[in-house]
């Protein structure tokens, strides 16, 4: 750490059991009268929603509902919602889902007290305007939305993902985490969500701009993932893995808003835009490969990670420490049935060198801890693919 650095989270997070029930008085306490939910269109008729629709009921507060999210959601999605919510007068907004639909709701949010169009914010604190609050409960146990400072939005004009950030605006004002909002996601769904949360912390943990806050949290994020993954996948209805993954993802997202991700996130994000390569599962495609490609830059870090992954470091030296995580990695992926190749996920050899050059455009340098070339990103691919 060689510069002034920072830490903080703005969100309120309120965890454990059956913690959904508290969310409408929550709301009701902040002084909205008129509630704009945006919720997964699978999770409409979920255990937890009806549950915080019902208790909205009670509480007399008047609710219109938003169920259109597509996985990386358009701005076309983005401003359908911000008119239904100001058409409904909306003045609280709940997101019931994942990343996607948290990171809609946080852009109405940010439309309903800056106006103009999404596109105008895409950057670093491009809007000064407090947006409106946002109660968030994540379903799955990967992107950390509720708690980081950027939202990823498709721009349809251009075909490119956006970036919406500032650190300390875009993050929902509460959280709740509940193992009740995890417990119906396909397993193949709480693999690649729970590989993203880890990508979160170990990319975080290796960033050039880590400090002595965020290696805490990155560390404990990454021991209370790697000590539930498999059995959360195993059984989404397991409380103890199920809060495990759902804290462990919001503190890893909390960290990366601070120091930045590297490699697996800016090889994943072209990977999502021209493929629509779902983000946990491109990230979980890239991640051995970067691993392996990074650890010449901090072996260090990597033995701390390999002690987390539960290598037995005695007798190891630093190094040999190091290329175990790297091993232990591509076991945890094979464990969780992620594919082996990009190939698998419906990925094209003649792409390759345009995710590379989209890749090296999006300069993840600033953070990733070995500096990486274009040339460089083509060999990733290459050997990913």
């Amino acid at each position: 750490m060689n510069a002034v650095s920072s830490f903080a989270c703005p969100t309120r997070l309120v965890f454990g059991v059956d913690a959904h029930q508290q969310l409408p008085a929550i709301v009701a306490a902040g002084g909205a009268q008129r509630v704009f939910m945006v919720v997964d269109p699978a999770l409409v008729e979920s255990e937890i929603a009806r549950a915080i629709m019902a208790r909205l009921g009670e509480r007399q507060l008047p609710l219109a509902v938003f169920a259109e999210v597509e996985p990386d959601p358009s701005d076309t999605t983005v401003h359908a919602a911000y008119e239904r919510c100001r058409a409904h007068g909306g003045e609280a907004i709940i997101a019931i889902g994942g990343g996607s639909t948290i990171d809609v709701a946080k852009s109405v949010a940010i439309l309903m007290t800056n106006g103009g169009r999404i596109a105008d914010y895409e950057g670093i604190e491009k809007f000064s305007v407090r947006p409106m609050p946002l109660y968030a409960v994540p379903t799955t146990a990967g992107t950390g939305s509720e708690v980081s400072g950027a939202c990823v939005v498709t721009d349809t004009e251009r075909n490119v993902k956006m970036a919406i950030r500032h650190a300390a605006f875009s993050p929902a004002q509460v959280a709740v985490l509940d193992p009740l909002a995890v417990s119906s996601m396909p397993a193949h769904v709480a693999a690649h969500a729970g590989i993203d949360a880890f990508v979160h912390a170990f990319e975080s943990y290796l960033s050039k701009l880590a400090n002595p806050f965020s290696d805490a949290v990155n560390l404990h994020a990454m021991t209370l993932i790697a000590g539930s993954i498999r059995q959360f996948v195993a059984n989404r209805r397991n409380t103890r893995a199920a809060m495990d993954m759902l804290c462990g993802s919001s503190m890893a997202a909390m960290s990366f808003g601070v120091t930045g991700l590297g490699n697996v996130h800016c090889m994943a994000l072209p990977l999502g835009a021209v493929f629509h390569v779902p983000h946990g599962l491109a990230n979980a495609l890239c991640l051995p490969t970067v691993a392996e490609f990074n650890l010449i830059a901090n072996p260090a870090r990597y033995a701390d990670v390999a002690g987390i992954l539960g290598v037995d470091r005695r007798g190891l030296s630093q190094l040999d420490a190091a290329r175990r995580a790297v091993e232990a990695i591509r076991e945890l992926c094979a464990d969780l049935g992620i594919p082996a190749r990009l190939r698998d996920a419906g990925v094209t050899e003649d792409s390759l060198d345009e995710l590379a050059r989209r890749s090296y455009a999006a300069d993840y340098n600033r953070w990733n801890p070995r500096h990486t070339t274009e040339a460089d990103f083509r060999a990733l691919f290459r050997r990913a693919y």
